[in-house]
């Protein structure tokens, strides 16, 4: 492009198909540590909110909680990649994630210009879970499933004008009180229960790779039935598996696109709304 007024008026068709229409962010990785990344990610939910996209910004914090637990000289333990949450771990989980992180955020879109209200699942019992039970037979303590997401107070929000800013505690249903639900899942439940237009998860990788040695080897877009493939010939492992099902998650509750984007990339969010080459892996259901 060889002007600003060229870029803003190629990104005038996308802001026209998305305005109006709900995109669900999962907040995340080095774009939650690194300040000007932070900063980045900030402005663009608020330029999102500002051009009428109704944006609900879904975050989890595994690094602060794991801060915190080190202050409090206790040790981390992860079971096939959750976390385990005795009683005391579930308390700085809530600490962290409802109250110090969710209300930093909340404040830097205020600064930015935006309005947010930070949320925890357990606000308006938003997210209700069930304790998942065990993992390679090992119990998880309060780790909890999603089983159904009351949409009310972050349609009100969205109504309104306001960015719903979710931290990943649930309202446990039965006698366990707050539950540890996986952000990436949260995110993607919430986005079939809002009925999304998209599904955009923020990691520390550039997609999907088919070759993970080589950069240029990003898979741009995918469908449901082609990651099973993947999956299978192993180009789809380890840390990825979780990401491409919460993909399928969205997808399979009406989603009708779910993106894996690289958060360590400048601006990435409206890269991938607002221009024709995007970022990321597009992940589609045919």
């Amino acid at each position: 492009m060889s002007s600003i007024g060229e870029v803003l008026v190629h990104a005038l068709p996308y802001i026209r198909q998305h305005r109006g229409r709900t995109i669900v962010v999962k907040y995340g990785g080095n774009a939650m540590i690194n300040e000007v990344l932070k900063a980045q990610v900030i402005q663009d939910i608020v330029l999102m909110n500002y051009v009428g996209i109704r944006v609900i910004l879904v975050h989890g914090g595994g690094p602060e909680i794991d801060a915190q637990l080190r202050r409090l000289g206790k040790e981390s333990r992860f079971v096939r990649g959750l976390r385990y949450t005795d009683r005391e771990t579930m308390e700085v989980v809530q600490m962290v994630l409802c109250g110090k992180l969710n209300k930093d955020i909340t404040a830097l879109i205020g600064s930015a210009g935006g309005r947010a209200v930070g949320l925890c699942g357990i606000d308006g019992a938003t997210l209700k879970a069930r304790r998942a039970g065990t993992a390679e037979g090992e119990d998880l303590g309060l780790v909890g499933e999603i089983e159904e997401v009351d949409t009310a107070l972050l349609n009100t929000l969205l109504d309104n004008g306001i960015i719903p800013v979710l931290s990943s505690v649930a309202f446990g249903l039965g006698e366990e009180g707050a539950l540890n639900v996986n952000a990436d899942t949260a995110a993607a439940t919430v986005a079939a229960a809002v009925k999304a237009e998209k599904l955009l998860l923020m990691t520390d990788v550039q997609g999907i790779l088919r070759d993970t040695a080589d950069p240029g080897s990003l898979i741009r877009t995918v469908t449901l039935a082609e990651l099973e493939a993947l999956k299978r010939e192993g180009v789809v492992s380890k840390g990825m598996i979780p990401k491409v099902d919460c993909c399928a998650i969205a997808l399979s509750g009406g989603v009708e696109r779910a993106h894996i984007i690289d958060g360590r990339e400048p601006h990435s969010l409206i890269v991938e709304l607002f221009t024709d080459e995007g970022v990321g892996t597009m992940v589609s259901a045919r």
